[in-house]
């Protein structure tokens, strides 16, 4: 069929709808549980700042008309029932209101994590926010029901797959020397983000099988999705050495839902037939679609097309950038991951203590949900849950001391001497309980993996080093005056 014509995917679009929906559902609960303490009123970066300064036209979002934490968690818990009615596929049991009730639901999920994301600044400024956003618009002209969806916005899915996964495989390529050389995982899954179970043993893995990994990721990334607008088999294959290949990052580090999101949209490279060969499932004779849901996504396209020219250049650039808006409703976008490795961890440990004057066994350690902590604790599974507050802790202890991107840090400490409540969620360990330090400091450490042998001896996974002092000891009244001297509390919102 072309372009416009309906196809044979009414099956790929019901397992697409599903796997977006789950996605969704955990993306709302996220919001649901972090939102409120990280930006919300009384957050580390507090909504009233965004709503003060921010221009709504550039940054639209419901919170700027009402920076308000219960319009938050009313907008967060809705997107919650929203996700979950999708999930189970409510709209395909509302017969001839089948399409339009579609299109409302989707759409009403999209507007709200558009809120999310356009007010959550720092916390929400990832690749996969925007990747998100941007699949699910093209979700809300799908459909449901009997009908087949319109092929054009099939299509369009695997053009956001291509991007997506091309645009991760060019930004290596004029990255780092390390995916020139094949030596990037030598370090890759010691230093990522949030290590998970399978990381400590990934890590240790000969080193042939890294340089092959390496050349793998070159092929999957360069070479595979321009598959995925080839004839059957040939799309189908690209999409299931796709989803084989995010499967591996998925059993090898915590990326919350950029590998499931991947997967999802590589499910668009597989008509019925195919999948109807690799499921016990049998496809129905879909109908045609209704005249208006085709029209609407013909002009769909022609938008995507248009707002596709700077991310295509993009693409083609020598000065790349990654995960690169080019519209305020995040329609069309540029993606990329791991450009450039790190080749040492670096941790930030947050201590408090209640003594006067303290000695160094005076002081106790709180505990991150993710990032690592005590060197016998084993790394674990989030994904495709995301650690908001554990992603920033990682790109803050790059830097030797606070940047003007970690305001947000102080604002943290401050809350962990007020014992807040809301704040003491988003940790792994509260030691303090009700009765919060009377002063925290933040250390600095280079961890890095214990050895097969070291790991036999000791149990540990673990080494770690102290290598400096990122905050020093301080009290309230220290971490305001800090938080002013060096101008953390103002810049951009």
């Amino acid at each position: 069929m072309g372009l416009l014509g309906t196809g044979d995917y009414w099956l790929t679009r019901v397992l697409l709808q599903r796997g977006l929906a789950l996605l969704y559902l955990v993306a709302f609960l996220v919001a649901a549980r972090q939102f409120r303490p990280l930006v919300g009123e009384d957050g580390l970066l507090p909504l009233s700042e965004y709503a003060e300064r921010a221009d709504f036209a550039a940054r639209p979002s419901l919170f700027y008309l009402a920076p308000d934490d219960r319009v938050v968690g009313v907008a967060a818990w809705t997107g919650v029932a929203l996700a979950a009615l999708a999930l189970v596929g409510v709209p395909g049991f509302l017969g001839a209101y089948a399409v339009p009730a579609s299109m409302a639901l989707w759409g009403a999920m999209w507007l709200l994590y558009l809120s999310f994301v356009n007010a959550g600044r720092v916390f929400y400024g990832y690749g996969w926010e925007s990747m998100l956003l941007e699949t699910g618009f093209l979700a809300v002209f799908l459909g449901a029901g009997a009908s087949a969806p319109p092929e054009i916005v099939v299509w369009l899915l695997r053009w956001v797959l291509f991007r997506n996964m091309f645009g991760a495989g060019l930004i290596k390529l004029r990255g780092d020397d390390c995916w020139r050389d094949l030596s990037a995982m030598d370090d890759h899954y010691e230093t990522q983000p949030i290590p998970n179970p399978g990381s400590w043993f990934a890590h240790h893995l000969p080193a042939r099988f890294h340089r092959v990994e390496v050349l793998g990721n070159h092929v999957v990334e360069l070479a595979v999705p321009f598959l995925y607008f080839a004839p059957q088999p040939y799309a189908a294959l690209g999409g299931a050495l796709t989803i084989g290949f995010q499967l591996w990052l998925m059993g090898t580090g915590n990326f919350a839902w950029l590998n499931a999101l991947t997967a999802v949209q590589a499910l668009a490279t597989f008509d019925d037939a195919t999948l109807a060969r690799l499921l016990p499932i049998d496809a129905p004779a879909a109908a045609s679609p209704p005249d208006a849901q085709v029209v609407a996504a013909f002009v769909v396209a022609l938008v995507v097309l248009a707002l596709s020219v700077r991310p295509a250049r993009n693409l083609l650039s020598e000065s790349q950038a990654m995960n690169r808006g080019y519209d305020p409703l995040h329609l069309v976008n540029t993606y990329g991951a791991f450009g450039s490795i790190t080749e040492t961890r670096y941790q930030l440990v947050v201590e408090g203590t209640r003594a006067a004057d303290p000695d160094p066994d005076d002081w106790t350690a709180y505990g991150w949900a993710g990032q690592p902590g005590p060197v016998d604790e084993r790394p674990r599974q989030w994904a495709p849950y995301h650690l908001r507050l554990d992603w920033q802790l990682w790109f803050a202890a790059m830097r030797p001391r606070p940047g003007p991107r970690q305001r947000w840090l102080y604002r943290l400490l401050e809350a962990l001497l007020d014992a807040d409540p809301a704040t003491r969620s988003l940790l792994g360990d509260d030691p303090f309980g009700d009765e919060p330090p009377e002063r925290v400091r933040v250390l600095r450490y280079r961890y890095r993996y214990t050895t097969p042998e070291e790991r036999a001896e000791t149990g540990d996974w673990w080494v770690r080093e102290r290598v400096g002092t990122y905050v020093p000891a301080s009290d309230a009244a220290d971490l305001a005056r800090r938080r002013g001297c060096r101008g953390l509390g103002r810049g951009r919102y």
